[in-house]
């Protein structure tokens, strides 16, 4: 069972740009080399993911002097499991596929945990579709009061 870092910068990614227009001037645009140097992320990395971000409808870019991205949602109706559609990554504790509609051995035979592994499979997905960026925003906000979080 692995998340790629894909998901994870994705994430990472939306995360950053939420608290600075949480922070700074609303609407204003973030540029992704700004995210980048904060986040510690590929600039080249972040771009491939913004295209797929902005076909989702999860950001907007923004041209010109002044030009980034913004959100092109609100941070309380993202969640992590919209972003992580969005840059193509799944959460995968089976061999079968979704579409598959024989189990994930030999002869179309389910192996003897599948039930166990669907199960958790279901609990990520269920859990990532219950977290918004907002939440995140909120947790990082209540972590950073009780002196917990001390930096980016």
């Amino acid at each position: 069972m692995k998340l790629s870092t894909k998901g994870r910068y994705a994430v990472m990614a939306l995360y950053d740009l939420a608290r600075e227009a949480q922070t700074c001037q609303e609407n204003k645009a973030v540029s992704l080399q700004d995210i980048a140097l904060r986040q510690n992320l590929s600039l080249s990395y972040l771009e491939q993911l913004f295209a797929r971000m902005r076909r989702a409808g999860l950001v907007e870019s923004l041209r010109g002097a002044q030009g980034g991205y913004v959100l092109g949602q609100d941070p309380k109706s993202i969640t992590v499991s919209m972003i992580m559609r969005a840059a193509n990554e799944s959460f995968k504790s089976t061999r079968c596929s979704s579409t598959a509609q024989s189990g994930c051995m030999n002869k179309g035979a389910t192996c003897a945990t599948h039930h166990l592994w669907a199960g958790l499979e279901q609990t990520v997905d269920s859990y990532l579709n219950s977290v918004t960026l907002a939440d995140l925003l909120q947790k990082d906000t209540v972590l950073r009061a009780c002196g917990v979080v001390h930096g980016h």
